[in-house]
């Protein structure tokens, strides 16, 4: 069953790779060496092994395919070798990605509700001096688990599906310090849908305005006014849970997205990472295999 998935997967890597994402890589040289393994050959690799043999380090995936599948890529090079390939060949991962989205990212009308949130990547513990990828990663707290870390954020615009988790519309990547309003403001006033539906970080009337412009209808909890009276706050209380309850109901399916990718990916746990080449690749990398699989290839 796994050959017919390398098969099938190697030869989508391939086609994306000529018509599209060749383009986009670093070469230092315009001519291929003979004996070396293929660029796709890579990329189908580090896609297979955490989409479907569950594995998330790169040490694992290089490994796993000396042991197992040493026999259908020959010219294997050692792990020191791998890893550097694989980070030289990082800005392909997101335009995969990108096309994933746009290939296989399209649904009825009648699907046109777009649910979004924002996913902590932990390079490292806040006691310790964050050094990798400056541009991309900065200290913060995550308050769903009560925690400060260094690292990045995975923001995901998402569309609605009855009965599963949402598709990815869009997504990006900022560093941790990065409110959730600032990094998704210039998508949200763009995106063509009928509601969207987001928590209460993204509560502003400007945005709102904006959205409703182009017939989106930002949809968010109510928040508490500072300094109303609480005879007042009282005379609205069951009403503003009940609306809370039902925006957070629409909302649930996107975190289960994100705990369906943790668990097939790790995509959260980013410690390991060293360099900007290799956030991207766990990043964007882990966020391809998890479409892969989501998409059904």
């Amino acid at each position: 069953m796994h050959e017919l998935l390398l098969i099938k997967l190697y030869d989508y890597v391939c086609d994306e790779y000529n018509d599209y994402l060749r383009w986009n890589v670093q070469r230092f040289s315009s001519n291929q060496q003979e004996g070396q393994i293929s660029d796709e050959e890579i990329i189908t690799i580090y896609l297979f092994c955490v989409a479907y043999e569950e594995k998330y380090k790169v040490k694992s995936i290089h490994k796993h395919i000396t042991k197992y599948w040493k026999s259908w890529f020959p010219t294997l090079p050692s792990y020191q070798r791998f890893n550097d390939r694989l980070n030289r060949i990082a800005d392909v991962f997101p335009l995969l990605v990108e096309r994933i989205i746009e290939i296989h990212g399209q649904f009825p009308k009648e699907m046109d509700i777009l649910i979004g949130d924002s996913l902590p990547i932990m390079t490292c513990s806040h006691k310790r001096a964050g050094k990798v990828a400056p541009e991309l990663t900065s200290k913060g707290y995550c308050a769903v688990k009560k925690l400060h870390y260094f690292g990045s954020k995975l923001h995901l615009l998402g569309q609605r599906r009855y009965g599963t988790i949402p598709f990815p519309k869009k997504v990006g990547i900022t560093p941790t310090s990065v409110h959730d309003l600032t990094a998704l403001n210039p998508v949200l006033e763009v995106a063509v849908a009928e509601a969207t539906f987001l928590d209460k970080a993204y509560c502003d009337r400007t945005l709102d305005q904006n959205m409703s412009k182009i017939g989106n209808q930002l949809m968010t909890p109510i928040k508490d006014v500072k300094g109303m009276c609480p005879l007042l706050k009282q005379f609205d209380k069951a009403y503003n849970e009940l609306y809370n309850t039902a925006i957070s109901v629409i909302r649930q399916p996107i975190e289960s997205l994100f705990n369906w990718l943790i668990q097939l990916t790790n995509i959260q746990n980013a410690s390991l990472v060293r360099s900007e080449s290799g956030l991207n690749v766990h990043i964007f990398g882990k966020l391809a295999a998890g479409l892969i699989v989501l998409a059904n290839f």
